[in-house]
C-alpha cells in the first residue's frame, strides 16, 4: 500500500509540474485577451445575434484591433510624420501641467523595453553589503550632471513581480554579467530557480 501511495504521489507531482505551468500560461493569455476585449468593447459594434439576443462576441477581436491600431500608428509615424512635427508634438505634451509627467514617464519606460536604446539591456552584479550581491540592470552610467561622479543607477527587479527598486551605486561595486538581459530578468523574476545556459558565467574581473 505504501508503494502504491508513493507511486500515486509521484505521478501527481509530475502531472502537476506539467499541468500547472501550461494552465497558468493559458489562463494569463485568456485573461489578457478578454481584458483588452472588455476595455475596447469592440464586439458591440457587430450588433446583436437575433437568435440569442446576445452581442456577437468574437474572442480576441479587441486584441486584434489594438495590434492593428499600433501597426497603423507605426506606419504613419515612420512614413508620414517628419521630425519637426514629432518635436512639435513633444513640446505640446511637455507644456501640459499634469500630462507631461505621466506621458514622459510612460514614454521613457516604453523606450526602455522596446526603443532603439534599450535601458534594461545591461545586466550587472552589485555588491550591496559584505558578501551580499544582487542582480540588476544598469540604466544610467554617468551621473555627473547631478553632482555624483563615479556613481551609476541600477534597477533591481523583484522576484515574482514586475516591480523593482532603483539604487544609486558606486561604479566600483558593479560587475557586468556575461549573460543576456532576458536570461538575467528571468533568473531574478523567478526567484533564482530558472536555469540558464551552461556557458553563461559571471565575470569577476
Amino acid at each position: 500500500m505504501n508503494k502504491i501511495g508513493r507511486a500515486l504521489l509521484n505521478y501527481l507531482i509530475k502531472g502537476l509540474l506539467i499541468v500547472l505551468p501550461i494552465s497558468l500560461s493559458v489562463l494569463i493569455v485568456i485573461w489578457g485577451v478578454t481584458t483588452i476585449d472588455s476595455w475596447l468593447n469592440v464586439n458591440n459594434i457587430l450588433g446583436v445575434d437575433p437568435k440569442t439576443g446576445a452581442s456577437r462576441n468574437i474572442p480576441g477581436l479587441g486584441l486584434a484591433t489594438m495590434v492593428g491600431i499600433i501597426l497603423i500608428a507605426g506606419i504613419i509615424v515612420t512614413n508620414f510624420v517628419t521630425e519637426p512635427m514629432y518635436n512639435w508634438f513633444q513640446k505640446v505634451m511637455n507644456r501640459l501641467p499634469l500630462v507631461k509627467y505621466i506621458y514622459s514617464s510612460i514614454k521613457d519606460l516604453t523606450e526602455a523595453f522596446v526603443g532603439d536604446e534599450k535601458k534594461f539591456n545591461h545586466p550587472v552584479l552589485v555588491q550591496v553589503e559584505g558578501d551580499l550581491k544582487r542582480i540588476g540592470f544598469l540604466t544610467q552610467n554617468d551621473l555627473k550632471a547631478i553632482g555624483l561622479p563615479g556613481e551609476a543607477v541600477v534597477y533591481f527587479p523583484f522576484s515574482y513581480s514586475f516591480a523593482g527598486q532603483v539604487y544609486v551605486v558606486n561604479k566600483d561595486k558593479i560587475v557586468p554579467l556575461n549573460m543576456s538581459a532576458p536570461e538575467a530578468m528571468k533568473l531574478v523574476v523567478s526567484g533564482g530557480v530558472s536555469s540558464f545556459k551552461s556557458n553563461t558565467m559571471i565575470k569577476t574581473s
